[in-house]
């Protein structure tokens, strides 16, 4: 048996890797379209981009790897089409026959279309050419201008600051986040943000750059007519499925690649994980796509055991983390707007979390630099159990404690 895994990114390895230690004796192609050994992706936005850190890639596995589990990396190449007919996986350097194929494609920035997007010192920040670009131009910016108040664009606000930088972040949606956290969460990380002295700027979007005497962007005019001077802009405006190979071969897609409960696609030959995948989550109560470490391994693990022949169907709980300066954001579950929420802790004090509540029973759970509140969440919401408004908000309530009582699932 042949499985062909195309993407080289922390999904498409897990899935290799889950394959041998599950068993699987076959052949493995692992389709990776960045040179070079695959890496982690997180710490670019973060640790990567700190003042006098060395510009060195963490690898997502050891160059042995491969050839201790038998894997084939094809790096540098890239996919271009699919026989589903043939079951064959056309490539940049011929065609690979699959018995099982696993799209774990990732995403690409949405890019910017307004005059002057093209300008020199304008940036994105996804692959390892573009955290490099930016490593070497941050020691040299003083004034820098962020397209977006996404993890993204906020992570990188920190690390600008660590620079020295002036940092101004343009978001045109009323509030920074506000896709991913309660209104609550995203209005203490707006003043949490200022007042480490970043300029956030909501429900102002940007209308033009403009260039400066070099030729550089050297201005961003945003949607309120205001020119913020500039020498290096960051643009963080979400990004998009890669599915366009998954759709010419027509297969089903619809906000990415569509899958069903065990991630198998309209083809049941083929898989789809990670960023690239539309899955329904119970965790959601509807489908849903998501960009995350946790959901890119979790799938892939799933994936490499339906291979194999498990027909479960994919429940893991949705988890996040984003680090943005002295601020560790970690959430449990999908938070939604509407949410019935109860605040723990001291918010001044920036070690608080913010539970949600759904028809009465808890959600989903947001952490600032609470792990031990994060951690009890994940045991909590994994379990189903029921915790109540009512319980939550009783005196001396905690997630911890209440993570190490008998579990009564919600159902109960």
């Amino acid at each position: 048996m042949n499985v062909v895994i195309i993407g080289g990114g922390q999904a498409g390895l897990q899935v290799a890797d889950t394959l041998r230690t599950e068993g699987y004796d076959g052949t493995i192609d692992v389709i990776a379209e960045e040179p070079g050994l695959p890496y982690q992706r997180p710490p670019l936005s973060k640790d990567y981009l700190a003042p006098g850190k060395e510009a060195a890639p963490l690898p997502l596995r050891g160059a042995s790897f491969f050839p201790d589990k038998n894997v084939t990396l094809h790096a540098g190449v890239k996919a271009t089409g699919i026989d589903r007919a043939e079951r064959k996986v056309q490539t940049t350097e011929g065609s690979l026959h699959y018995d099982h194929l696993v799209f774990a494609t990732g995403a690409r920035n949405r890019m910017l279309n307004c005059p002057g997007a093209s300008l020199p010192g304008i940036h994105g920040l996804k692959t390892l050419a573009d955290a490099e670009a930016l490593h070497a131009a941050l020691p040299n910016a003083r004034n820098i201008v962020i397209i977006g108040a996404g993890f993204i664009g906020l992570e990188f606000a920190a690390a600008a600051l660590a620079h020295r930088c002036n940092v101004t972040v343009l978001e045109f949606a009323p509030r920074p986040m506000g896709r991913a956290l309660t209104p609550a969460m995203s209005e203490w990380f707006a003043a949490a943000h200022r007042s480490q002295g970043v300029n956030l700027r909501l429900g102002e979007g940007i209308d033009r750059f403009e260039p400066g005497t070099d030729g550089r962007v050297g201005a961003a005019i945003s949607t309120t007519g205001a020119s913020y001077p500039t020498d290096l802009v960051l643009v963080g405006i979400g990004v998009q499925p890669n599915d366009a190979l998954a759709a010419d071969s027509g297969i089903e897609t619809s906000n990415g690649i569509v899958v069903d409960e065990t991630l198998r696609t309209s083809d049941p030959a083929v898989l789809a994980i990670g960023d690239c995948a539309s899955f329904p989550s119970a965790h959601a109560q509807g489908r849903l796509r998501l960009e995350s470490v946790q959901n890119a391994t979790d799938q892939a693990r799933h994936a490499a055991r339906t291979i194999l022949g498990a027909e479960h169907p994919y429940m893991a709980l949705p988890w996040f983390w984003s680090t943005q300066g002295p601020y560790k954001l970690q959430m449990a579950g999908i938070p939604r707007p509407d949410d019935d929420i109860l605040v723990l802790g001291d918010q001044g004090a920036a070690k608080f979390s913010v539970l949600c509540f759904r028809d009465g029973i808890l959600a989903a759970v947001e952490s600032v630099n609470s792990a031990a509140d994060h951690m009890a969440a994940r045991k909590l919401l994994s379990a189903g159990t029921a915790i109540t408004r009512g319980q939550a908000d009783s005196g001396g309530f905690t997630l911890k404690a209440a993570a190490g009582r008998p579990i009564i699932p919600v159902s109960a």
